[in-house]
């Protein structure tokens, strides 16, 4: 499980059901389970993804490592995007923040 930290003041644009709209905006389509959203997306054979409070954003996944380059690449940035319209930070600020833990 992978925590991200939420931009300060971020947190409004995914409460409620803004999340799961994200979600399905990006990856298509979204379902719930126990409270927590889950969907696929190309190498991604499942993403499970939870807010914990307005601070943080919790993430599962399970990848497939079989897929081409293509896809690969393709997964890689709808994950980015998601990650940046749900979190606030951009892929550079996450890792800064990541190496500061």
């Amino acid at each position: 499980m992978n925590e991200y930290d939420i931009k300060r003041g971020h947190f409004e644009k995914i409460e409620g059901d803004k999340l799961e709209i994200l979600i399905k905006d990006i990856f298509e389509k979204v379902s719930k389970k126990e409270g927590k959203l889950v969907t696929n997306f190309g190498a991604i054979e499942k993403l499970i993804v939870w807010p914990d409070g307005k601070r943080a954003l919790c993430i599962e996944t399970k990848m497939n490592t079989e897929v081409d380059d293509k896809t690969a690449m393709e997964t890689i940035r709808k994950y980015n995007q998601f990650l940046e319209l749900a979190t606030g930070f951009s892929a550079k600020d996450r890792r800064k923040k990541t190496s500061k833990k």
